[in-house]
């Protein structure tokens, strides 16, 4: 599972990394970035399969475009693998609307003795930005709006990951984020490859403090190094 995490950078940061740009109405209505403790509900810069050059903003949560209201979206925050090619909410999403979801790490909670569970941050080597697979969706509410939404893809945990969950959010490699975007590929099996466990060589995690618990905590200290020990570990 993959429910919480971070994207510390700010726009033009991410316009470097991914030679996409934010649409400049987007920048003056909606500018979340930094954004420490991310959260289902939250809105997100993605990059579209339909729009590669461009970073829009996203509600964490799919909420297909034939619901009949907006909250099976805090249902869908995740599409595992195994389900891809099988439900509907994310065969069509699969062959068609598929999204980057950059972050810079995300959150799993250890189980400790003393402590019932301990939060570690959890990303890439030096803590870079990398691109989540999600599938994306357009809902339209009673009033006509249209809401923008997407699902981060999980799969089974690589050897690193394990220690803390036995799912992992698919992290793309560099070289194939475009691909995992690109309008051409068009079959399942095609796309499923480049769905796989990140290599657990290039991945880090530390602890950070029980402030992450709480979403309505969202500031640098949330992802600062925690210096706590269980009692097994003082000696």
């Amino acid at each position: 599972m993959c429910g919480r995490g971070s994207l510390t950078r700010v726009e033009k940061e991410l316009e470097q990394r991914f030679g996409s740009e934010f649409y400049s109405e987007d920048l003056e209505r909606y500018n979340p970035l930094p954004s420490f403790n991310i959260a289902p509900t939250h809105r997100l810069p993605v990059i579209l399969q339909e729009d590669p050059l461009h970073f829009q903003p996203a509600q964490w949560g799919l909420i297909p475009s034939w619901a009949k209201d907006a909250s099976i979206g805090s249902k869908m925050i995740n599409a595992r693998i195994e389900s891809l090619k099988e439900k509907p909410s994310f065969k069509s999403g699969l062959l068609h609307r598929r999204c980057l979801v950059p972050m810079d790490g995300f959150y799993e909670w250890k189980k400790g003795k003393a402590h019932s569970k301990i939060p570690y941050r959890i990303g890439v080597k030096n803590f870079e930005v990398f691109a989540l697979a999600g599938i994306y969706d357009r809902w339209k509410n009673e009033k006509g709006e249209t809401l923008l939404s997407f699902t981060v893809i999980t799969i089974p945990s690589n050897q690193f990951v394990s220690a803390f969950h036995n799912r992992m959010p698919v992290i793309l490699l560099r070289e194939e984020e475009r691909q995992w975007i690109d309008a051409g590929e068009t079959t399942a099996d095609a796309l499923l490859h480049h769905l796989k466990p990140y290599p657990d060589d290039g991945m880090e995690a530390y602890r950070v403090s029980d402030r992450v618990n709480s979403v309505r905590n969202n500031d640098p200290q949330i992802i600062e190094k925690s210096d706590f020990k269980e009692p097994n570990e003082l000696f």
